[in-house]
């Protein structure tokens, strides 16, 4: 087999096109048959310089889902953070589902923030009102209301979501308010209420 010396000086930049190179050079030659790890790489053309970019920054991460294990009691005419203490997954743990009960992403960007709160009264035809909250670093931020005071109810389940700007150290928890006239209600857990967020790529 002939070869061929590289000249003095190096290769000139528009030596080598797609028609000199193998395409298993790029391609490779075994395929990828499962997820790519966040830390797997693809090369990329940055303004005609090629790079390296892990998959983590193209992926809908950090996300997470949780759920209640027990119903949880809430004090009535309170706004009360929903303990949701069991992990659903959580791709990156940055759901803290044990202390602080709150989702800090750590990285930049928009946020599809989502939660689902069944709210049982005490008794039949005591559920005044509700709200389900979304709290960003303490603060309301997104809400739904419900008010049953023309005709009392038992039962509700209120959905509150919201695309949230956030930074590093920004964070996001669940709240609910309760006006029970039995002064008894609770957040019901299983698949009545749910918490979860992702990352919003492209935008």
């Amino acid at each position: 087999m002939s070869k061929t010396q590289i000249p003095t000086g190096g290769i000139a930049d528009d030596a080598i096109s797609e028609e000199h190179i193998d395409a298993t050079a790029i391609t490779g030659t075994t395929a990828l048959a499962a997820q790519p790890a966040a830390t797997d790489e693809i090369i990329i053309s940055d303004a005609g310089t090629l790079k390296r970019l892990d998959i983590k920054h193209i992926s809908n991460t950090p996300a997470f889902e949780a759920t209640l294990s027990s119903n949880q009691t809430v004090t009535d005419e309170n706004n009360v953070k929903v303990q949701f203490d069991t992990e659903v997954f959580d791709s990156d743990g940055k759901y803290d589902n044990s202390t602080n009960h709150r989702f800090t992403p750590t990285i930049a960007g928009k946020y599809f923030v989502y939660t689902m709160i069944g709210c049982n009264s005490g008794a039949d035809n005591q559920l005044h009102t509700m709200n389900c909250r979304i709290y960003k670093n303490g603060s309301a931020y997104a809400n739904s209301h419900f008010d049953f005071r023309t005709n009392y109810a038992r039962f509700a389940t209120g959905t509150t979501t919201a695309i949230i700007d956030m930074d590093a150290d920004d964070y996001v928890e669940a709240y609910v308010y309760i006006d029970d006239g039995s002064g008894n209600g609770n957040v019901q857990s299983g698949e009545y209420s749910r918490f979860g967020a992702f990352r919003i790529t492209g935008i």
